[in-house]
């Protein structure tokens, strides 16, 4: 497995952290910075992350921003991402299982790092259900994207 991942200043500490968390699972890593905790735009990250992701370069990404929000926002508007906040184990799971995201947005002013690990455990672990109705919410969310009605 190949993950992208991509954080602003906000998310920096979080972003080492869950980094270290994937190459213990021996996950292969691209990160796309930030590098360090000077204040950087969080969507030239969500932008460089989604582009990889949907360029099939990894299988899912990460972006940890102070609320995983903005990050989602922009990364949501590169077509064929299903990126979402994860605030919560409920939702760590829901957004793989119901959603089928391929990126995880976490918030590192909402939550705590031992939280966001968790999160990222979660993700990684769950999958799409396949599930009739859920294959057929995607499937309209993709139809739109693609323009078709």
């Amino acid at each position: 497995m190949k993950i992208a991942i991509g954080a602003d200043h906000a998310g920096y500490v979080f972003k080492n952290a869950i980094i270290e968390l994937l190459e213990t699972r021996e996950i292969e890593v691209i990160d796309f910075g930030t590098r360090n905790l000077d204040s950087v735009d969080y969507p030239v990250y969500a932008f460089k992350v989604a582009e990889c992701v949907r360029d099939h370069e990894a299988d899912f990404g990460i972006l940890i921003c102070g609320t995983g929000v903005g990050m989602a926002i922009a990364a949501n508007k590169v077509k064929g991402i299903r990126a979402g906040v994860c605030q919560s184990i409920f939702a760590a799971k829901a957004i793989r299982e119901h959603n089928n995201a391929n990126i995880i947005c976490l918030g590192s002013r909402t939550n705590t790092l031992d939280e966001v690990i968790e999160f990222v455990t979660i993700f990684l672990d769950s999958e799409f259900s396949h599930g009739e109705r859920h294959q057929k919410r995607i499937d309209l969310i993709t139809d739109y994207e693609e323009g078709i009605k």
